[in-house]
């Protein structure tokens, strides 16, 4: 008797270290690395949040329960996407007003 072949390989992307620094992703054959501090999203996350994170088409990162949209591209090179908080630009405009 011969066994089936294996089906396609669902997992494509696993969270493979977290530490108070940042996570660390393998996106196929990728090893990546987000720092809390470019990506402060993380910081306050439960584990089973962190871990939960699905590869949608060949460069889009999705948290689920965290409502996290990230492209591989901007993990890759974060100083291309600065971080603008709303809350910070509203606190600078109210400083700024007489």
């Amino acid at each position: 008797m011969k066994s089936e072949p294996l089906g396609e390989d669902i997992s494509q992307v696993e969270v493979t270290n977290i530490s108070r620094h940042g996570l660390w992703l393998l996106v196929r054959e990728e090893e990546l690395f987000l720092p809390l501090d470019e990506f402060p999203w993380f910081m306050r996350a439960s584990l089973a949040d962190i871990l939960n994170v699905e590869l949608h088409g060949a460069e889009h990162l999705h948290w689920p329960a965290l409502d996290i949209d990230l492209t591989l591209d901007s993990i890759r090179r974060p100083e291309d996407y600065p971080l603008i908080s709303k809350a910070d630009t509203k606190q600078s405009e109210a400083a700024d007003m007489p």
